[in-house]
């Protein structure tokens, strides 16, 4: 199968949080293909016969999945499964690139660490051994309280992983490559404009003047890099932002409707349950009962 839903996640995580720990039960994969900048691991446990994609891998998986993320332009999301009577358990961990980056690294002591983060840039997937290792401590750390000795237990977790002999690299590096190479100045610059101006009203044929694009051209743009029309691209581009405000804010929804961009709350309350599958309201209580932030 294709990804052809792929779109820029905004997640909730603060530059004073060192991660985010969400641990949820459902009964399917509904999230879409997407990217991110912050690295992730992800741990899923009874999901077996669904498809992971991350770069150019897709592949079954099977009952315990654990995978590492490490570049924001890597394109990951878990599909085609679902399950009434076994409901998947997943622990998902993000966290700044930055977090355990830096001189640290560069020490004998966390050489291994600094291997698998450099190579998890084109996707990880651990060997069921290792994650049969670290499964105790994921669960304990998605129910721990104490801030500073969950950081140490993420630590102890990702030191485990890094020594994991049988881990795959799932992404042909030639893919990677190109990903990175199609970030050229103009395609950024156009990118950064519609990021900076979702809170008003952006008209196809305006945009595409403004860089140079016919109408049909910049609309095939849009569809190659992302899977979706102009439309929906910035639609989705508006509910990440809500998404984040109706997590991080005490802003009404109606509030949140109009600061992103969307002029008619109705219309935004019906995006929203078709993308989301839960109104905004749904959402921000759902949403405050699974995360913590460390």
């Amino acid at each position: 199968m294709e990804p052809t839903n792929i779109f820029r996640e905004i997640t909730p995580l603060s530059s004073h949080d060192c991660f985010l720990i969400i641990d949820r039960v459902k009964n399917k994969f509904s999230y879409p293909v997407h990217v991110h900048p912050e690295i992730e691991l992800n741990f899923i446990e009874n999901a077996k016969g669904g498809k992971r994609i991350i770069g150019d891998s897709i592949e079954e998986i099977d009952d315990l999945e654990l995978c590492l993320i490490g570049s924001e332009k890597l394109e990951h999301g878990w599909v085609d499964f679902e399950s009434e009577t076994n409901p998947i358990h997943e622990i998902t961990i993000q966290f700044h690139s930055d977090l355990f980056l830096g001189s640290l690294l560069t020490k004998k002591q966390f050489h291994s660490l600094s291997v698998m983060f450099e190579n998890s840039k084109k996707g990880l997937a651990f060997s069921r051994p290792a994650i049969e290792r670290v499964k105790d401590k994921l669960n304990s750390l998605a129910k721990n309280k104490n801030d500073f000795y969950s950081v140490l237990d993420l630590l102890y977790i990702l030191y485990e992983l890094s020594n994991d002999t049988d881990v795959r690299i799932l992404s042909n590096s030639t893919f990677v490559n190109e990903v990175e190479m199609s970030e050229s100045q103009r395609v950024q610059r156009l990118i950064n404009y519609i990021e900076s101006n979702y809170k008003h009203v952006l008209r196809l044929g305006e945009i595409a003047a403004k860089f140079g694009y016919s109408e049909v051209s910049f609309s095939r743009f849009i569809k190659k890099r992302t899977g979706k029309n102009f439309v929906e691209y910035v639609n989705d581009l508006r509910l990440g932002m809500a998404s984040s405000k109706l997590v991080n804010s005490n802003s009404s929804i109606a509030e949140i409707c109009y600061e992103c961009g969307f002029n008619n709350l109705s219309n935004f309350n019906r995006i929203f349950k078709n993308r989301k599958g839960c109104s905004p309201k749904e959402f921000r209580e759902n949403y405050t009962k699974i995360r913590k932030f460390i």
